[in-house]
């Protein structure tokens, strides 16, 4: 995991004042950063794949750039 710079808002001082985490939580907190942006993927298609063509006009999109948005699969962003 990389280190990054100190955020000015008071709210992170202290975590920025704590240790690193161990390799191994930091692999942990990584896959489970990974398999969140995943599952938000698969849920965001899978609702793209049910608006109406109005919908789709109000996001900017065509029904053919939404269909191959929805069937991207979840790994690929």
């Amino acid at each position: 995991m990389t280190q990054h710079a100190p955020t000015a808002h008071p709210n992170f001082t202290f975590l920025n004042t704590q240790p690193t985490l161990p390799v191994l939580a930091q692999v942990a907190v990584e896959v489970a950063v990974l398999v969140t942006k995943w599952s938000l993927r698969h849920r965001s298609r899978k609702q793209l794949r049910g608006l109406s063509q109005e919908q789709l006009q109000d996001i900017g999109l065509t029904r053919a750039e939404a269909h191959y948005e929805a069937t991207l699969p979840f790994w690929r962003p």
